[in-house]
This record gives structure tokens, sequence and C-alpha cells, in this order.
């Protein structure tokens, strides 16, 4: 059964007759890369479509999709020199995909990718992991005797008993292995609860990797639509009864072309609060997409038109009934309250402390490579 004790939470998986689960447990025990988890998971992923024979190449096809949106589209660091990541980079510019485009359309691209160096980056991929995923099944395999011949090194391997998956060919990306027929049905059975096990782990070796960064767990795959709608009413309500600019182009926006722009983007602060949201127009956002507003040109402007809500959520109306719905999910930190909402606060405290709040994550995500952006009207 799976148990919950602090740092010990998935210290055990679902008990098998048949299987060894013991093993299974340390499946991601010293980990100094990221390879087992995602080749792990393409595995689940495979049996999950009905496969029992794989090749290590739709198994890679299927890490690097896992693998797409945390580094193309939310920036995070897979681990020093990571080949996995630097697939993703290279199909990312190889094949012009989005950094948000669909799963099954990656997987698709990806397959048909035909350029000399993505290829062998793709075999060096199927060097390690694929024999050494096992070892914990393997107790007895030791030292040099992993440094054998792969095609000598599967004969050893597919020698031992209850393992997940034994060898059927070596051929480069078109070894099959297969996977045994009491662990798929424990797969299945239990999909749920492995997944829930990998992305634990997952979210720990990411945390580490990336130590400034916010929402790990929320980056591990595509955005979710985000409930905005009490900012959106908040922002409308603004505009219907204030003149506001727009902070990109400087046009005075209308109720009816509202799109909340996340300032500092969405894929690196993985929250939607209050502070980091304003109204603009859904072509500019569009344009904006994942890049950070330069900051020079930019926040000042910012800092006027959320000073000028500020200034009208302390009258009674409707702004302020509008700000009242926004407090319960788009304002969970004290200190932020503190130094942006509450009563008394000048037009020139309200910039520095924006500022202060702001800066530093700005800061981070420029630094992890987020790029920045200025508004082009053409």
């Amino acid at each position: 059964m799976l148990i919950d004790i602090g740092d010990k939470l998935f210290d055990r998986l679902p008990d098998s007759e048949n299987l060894d689960i013991r093993h299974l447990i340390h499946l991601f025990d010293n980990m100094s890369e990221c390879y087992k988890l995602f080749w792990f998971q393409a595995i689940l992923d495979s049996i999950e479509d009905g496969k029992e024979l794989i090749t290590f190449g739709e198994l890679i096809d299927n890490m690097i999709a896992d693998a797409w949106y945390m580094v193309s589209e939310y920036h995070l660091n897979l681990g020093p020199a990571d080949t996995l990541e630097s697939l993703v980079h290279m199909a990312f510019r190889l094949t012009g995909l989005k950094s948000c485009a669909r799963r099954d359309k990656i997987l698709e691209v990806i397959h048909n990718i035909d350029d000399r160096e993505f290829c062998e980056k793709k075999r060096n991929m199927t060097n390690q992991v694929p024999y050494r995923l096992q070892a914990p099944f393997m107790p007895s395999l030791k030292g040099k005797a992993w440094n054998v011949p792969k095609k000598e090194l599967a004969n050893r391997i597919n020698q031992e008993k209850r393992l997940i998956y034994y060898f059927v060919s070596i051929a480069g990306l078109d070894s099959e292995i297969c996977v045994d027929a009491d662990w798929i049905k424990y797969m299945k059975t239990n999909k749920e609860i492995l997944k829930g096990w990998i992305q634990f782990h997952l979210v720990q070796y990411l945390q580490k990797r990336n130590p400034i960064v916010p929402g790990i767990v929320n980056k591990l795959y595509p955005q979710q639509k985000r409930k905005l709608g009490a900012v959106r009413d908040y922002w409308k309500t603004i505009v219907s009864s204030e003149e506001i600019h727009d902070i990109f182009d400087d046009h005075v926006l209308t109720e009816n072309e509202i799109s909340i722009d996340h300032f500092i983007p969405w894929s690196y602060v993985a929250h939607d609060e209050l502070w980091n949201l304003h109204p603009t127009t859904k072509s500019i956002n569009t344009q904006k997409s994942s890049y950070l507003p330069e900051w020079q040109y930019y926040f000042e402007r910012l800092s006027n038109v959320e000073y000028q809500a500020y200034q009208l959520i302390w009258k009674p109306g409707a702004v302020q009934k509008a700000f009242e719905k926004c407090l319960k999910e788009h304002v969970n930190s004290a200190d932020v309250r503190l130094k942006l909402y509450r009563p008394g606060i000048s037009r020139y405290e309200f910039k520095n402390n924006l500022e202060e709040v702001m800066l530093p994550v700005y800061q981070s995500a420029k630094n992890l490579g987020f790029e920045s952006w200025i508004y082009n009207r053409s």
C-alpha cells in the first residue's frame, strides 16, 4: 500500500505476489541525472498505449516529448550538460514547433527528424540507462561486469529472473525490449500510483537542479487553462470607470478588448497573483507570449496602472467589490498584501514596494533564459 511518512512519501508501493516490489522502490536511488525517471515514464506510457515490444527509439522519443515543456516552455535545467535537455533544444530548433505544442504532434515530428547530430545524440542516450535502470534487481552484477559490449551485457541481463523487461535485440535505436507480462499487469493496475511516484521523484530532482525556480510541481506538463475570471472582471470594472492606458502601446483600453497578461510570464512564476497581472489586448498578449517585457520600458507604466487600480479599491462601489473577490484567490502572500494592498500608500511608496516584490522574480526569470521583449506595433 502507499503511505506518507514525511520525507519518505512513496517509500512503499502496492505489493505483488509475483513481483519484487522491494527492488522497484530503489529504481531511482542515487540519481546524478534524470534519465532513469524519463525512461521508466516512457515505458509506463508505452504500456498504457498497449505495447509490449518497444524500441529504444520509441522510448527516447517519448522521453523528449515528456521533457519538452519543462525545457522549452519553462526553461528548467535537467542537469549538467544533460543530453535529454540538449535534445529538446535541438528538436525545438530543427522543427519550429511551439513550446506549447501538443504532445502527439511533438512525437510525430521528432520521429521524422533526419539530422545526423540529433540521431547520434539519441543513440548516446541509450548507452547506459536501458541496462542500468534495473540494477536494483541485479545486485550480483557489479563493477567491470557492466563494462562489456552491449549485446553481451543484454544477454547477461536476460538470464536474471523477475525483471521488468528483457532485451529482444540490440541494434542501436532499433533495439527492442519486451516488458514482462506480470509487470504489464502491475503497471496497468497501479498506473496512477506509479505516475505519482515518478512525479514525486522528478519534482525532488528538478527542485535540486533549479533551486530558485518557483512552482516546479506545476511545470511538469503543459499549462492548464487558468481561472482568471475574477481578475478579468476586476479590470473590466476599472476600465469602465477610469481611463486606463495599455502599458505596451499606450492606447486607452476598452472593456470589450481586455486580455489579462502575466507581466513576468506564468511559465516562470507558475501563479496568478494580482500584483503580476494587468490588462492588455489579446493581440498584444499573444505577441508577448512567454517573453519578459523590457523592464526599463514598461515597469513604470505597469506601476502607474496598478496604482490607478489601487486608488479605486478604497472607494465603495463596484471596483471595491470586484477587488474583494480577487483577494480570495489572487492575493496569497501576507507580506505582499501589507506592501501593496493596505490603505494610505503614496504613489512613490507603491512603486518602490511593487519593484521590491517584482524585480527579484523578474531577474531570476531573466537569469534562467527568458528573453526580453519590446512591443512591435507592426
